[in-house]
């Protein structure tokens, strides 16, 4: 049996959590803590402090093991750990937040100089009305036209699934050239 090791990252509340659990087959192992600042209570309740660890069967041969990074600056030590041995990342940014696009853009350098794998970027919350185009965003956030910038809805299993496919493909075209 392959197993695939896969971040997923991104700033805080960019709906890494919610990327998982929606995909996850088991129960999703979250370390969710209540926040305490009032600015970050406002966008959410609780905030991933350790990891986030789901896991999907493809088929047989082959289970994705998921690691959600935390999203804020004081955890990112936990980057680096999460980081050993994954095969690629999924760099998720809050469609809505344009505030948020230069961390985004900081934390997909970051995964980057750790280890140069396949990546995508997920543009969440895209059934939102004041959600960015994706042309736009690919703008804001710096991407070539090569990287793979997908249209997400972090709690609809099947566009989590679209990207975690697309991911996929992209790891496995990498090991088949030896990249």
């Amino acid at each position: 049996m392959q197993t695939v090791k896969m971040v997923v990252t991104g700033p805080f509340s960019a709906g890494k959590t919610e990327f998982i659990q929606s995909v996850s087959e088991i129960d999703v192992v979250a370390t969710e803590r209540k926040i305490t600042s009032a600015d970050e209570r406002s966008v959410k309740e609780s905030t991933t402090v350790a990891m986030d660890f789901g896991r999907i069967t493809v088929d047989e041969d082959l289970v994705l093991y998921l690691f959600g990074t935390p999203g804020q600056k004081r955890f990112d030590f936990m980057w680096e750990i999460l980081s050993e041995g994954m095969l690629g990342f999924i760099v998720m940014v809050d469609s809505t937040r344009p505030e948020t696009f230069r961390e985004a853009r900081s934390i997909l350098e970051t995964f980057r100089a750790y280890a140069p794998t396949p990546y995508v970027v997920a543009a969440n919350k895209q059934d939102k009305k004041d959600a960015w185009e994706l042309g736009d965003m690919r703008h804001a956030l710096r991407l070539d036209q090569q990287v793979k910038l997908l249209s997400c809805v972090a709690t609809e299993r099947e566009t989590v699934k679209t990207v975690l496919l697309e991911l996929l493909y992209s790891i496995l075209a990498e090991m088949e050239t030896g990249g």
